[in-house]
C-alpha cells in the first residue's frame, strides 16, 4: 500500500497540544519598539511578522527530506518540526518533535525551542524537561557564528544544526567532560555505552509517538513506522545480539551480522540485553497495531544470545575501558520520567 503524501512544510490550524500554545501571545500587547506598530505577530507590516514570513519561506524551499515542519495560520509565532534520524546513528529511522516560539523581539533573540522529551533523555543535549543545548540557540557554549547572529541566523539552520549535531552518530560528544577525554587521549571507544543508553531511549520514544501522535503528524507517524517497522526490529535484534555495531544496520550489515562468527561480535552488556529482550514484544505490538503487516515475520520472541564475548577480545577490552570512562552516564537513568510501557501482563497500556 502507497503511503499518501506527506507535505515536508504546511500551513495548519490546530495548535492545541504545541507546548507554548496556553502561553499569552506577547505580541497581541507588547509593541514592536522601532514601528511602534502594534501586534507584530498579526501586523504584517511588523518587522517581526516581515522576518516570520522569510523563515516560512527559506522552510518551503529549503528543506532537507527528513525533516519536516508545520506552522499556523493563526499563531505565526509558533511552529513545529521533526526530524527523521540518520543512517549510521543510534537515532536511525526514529521521529524526533520539536515546538518553537518566536520571540517578540525575533530575531534579535533567537527562537524557544522545545523537544517533546516523553520524559526521555536520549543524548546529553535533550533534557527531560525538554531543554535544549545548542550554541545556535545561545544555550550552549560557542562562539561568532556558532551562537545566533540576528542578521544572518535562520530557523533551518536551527534543525539541520540539531539533525547533525545533536541527532549523531557519537552522542558521547555532546558531553563537555567526555568530549575532554575523546580528544585528549582519542579515545572514539566512549560512544559505545552512549549508544546502547541512546537506542534504548530511542526506541522508548517510538512507542510513545505511537500511542500519542502531535497533531497534524498522525498520518506521517503511522506511514513512516509502517514502512520502517521491518528494518527497526532487524537492527533491533542485530544490536541485542552484538552483531552489528548500534546504528551501523543496513542491508550490508545484515548480510554481514547472519554470516559473522562469534569472535567479530561487538560487545553489549547484560543491562543492554535485558531491556532489548523486555522492550522486544512492546515495540512489535506497537508495530502490530499502526499496521505493520507481519505475516512473514517469524521473530514473535527475541532470543538474545548470551554466551559471553571472550574477556579479552579487542572489542570486550573496548568496551570495559569505555565503561569506566563513563560510569556518570549510569546516574542518567535517574533522570527520566517516563511513563511505564508496559502492563503486568507485559502488553501496552
Amino acid at each position: 500500500m502507497t503511503e499518501p503524501t506527506f507535505k515536508q512544510f504546511d500551513i495548519v490550524s490546530d495548535h492545541s497540544d504545541h507546548n507554548y500554545s496556553n502561553e499569552e501571545k506577547q505580541g497581541q500587547w507588547e509593541k514592536n519598539n522601532k514601528s511602534g506598530d502594534g501586534d507584530c505577530f498579526t501586523n504584517s507590516g511588523s518587522t517581526v511578522y516581515k522576518k516570520i514570513m522569510r523563515e516560512w519561506k527559506i522552510l518551503e524551499n529549503g528543506l532537507p527530506d527528513t525533516i519536516y515542519v508545520r506552522v499556523y495560520e493563526r499563531r505565526v509565532d509558533l511552529m513545529r518540526a521533526v526530524i527523521v534520524g540518520a543512517a549510521g546513528t543510534p537515532y536511525h529511522d526514529a521521529l524526533f518533535f520539536f515546538d518553537i516560539k518566536f520571540p517578540t523581539n525575533y530575531p534579535n533573540r533567537p527562537p524557544q525551542v522545545h523537544y517533546r522529551s516523553h520524559g526521555l533523555s536520549p543524548n546529553p543535549h535533550l533534557g527531560v524537561s525538554g531543554h535544549i543545548c545548542l550554541s545556535l540557540l545561545n544555550t550552549w557554549i560557542g562562539w561568532g557564528k556558532e551562537r545566533w547572529v540576528p542578521s544572518q541566523s535562520t530557523i533551518l539552520q536551527v534543525l539541520v544544526s540539531i539533525q547533525a549535531l545533536v541527532l549523531s552518530a557519537k552522542s558521547y560528544l555532546n558531553d563537555g567532560d567526555r568530549d575532554f577525554f575523546d580528544r585528549f587521549f582519542g579515545m572514539e571507544v566512549m560512544f559505545l555505552p552512549y549508544n546502547e543508553d541512546a537506542f534504548i531511549k530511542t526506541c522508548k520514544s517510538t512507542v510513545y509517538l505511537l500511542r500519542n501522535p502531535p497533531k497534524n503528524f498522525e498520518g506521517f507517524i503511522a506511514g513512516h513506522f509502517r514502512s520502517k517497522a521491518r528494518d527497526i526490529l532487524r537492527a533491533y535484534i542485530a544490536y541485542a545480539n552484538g552483531r552489528v555495531l548500534i546504528g551501523h544496520y543496513n542491508n550490508e550489515t545484515e548480510v554481514a551480522c547472519l554470516t559473522a562468527e562469534n569472535n567479530s561480535r561487538y560487545y553489549v552488556t547484560e543491562m543492554f540485553k535485558d531491556w532489548m529482550e523486555e522492550l522486544y514484544p512492546v515495540l512489535l505490538e506497537a508495530f502490530k497495531k499502526n499496521g505493520f503487516s507481519a505475516e512473514d515475520w517469524v521473530e514473535e520472541d527475541l532470543i538474545v544470545d548470551r554466551k559471553p564475548l571472550e574477556p579479552f577480545s579487542w572489542h570486550a577490552r573496548k568496551f570495559f575501558l569505555a565503561c569506566l570512562l563513563c560510569l556518570p552516564l549510569a546516574a542518567n537513568d535517574d533522570d527520566d520520567h517516563d511513563e511505564p510501557l508496559l502492563t503486568s501482563k507485559g502488553k501496552l497500556d
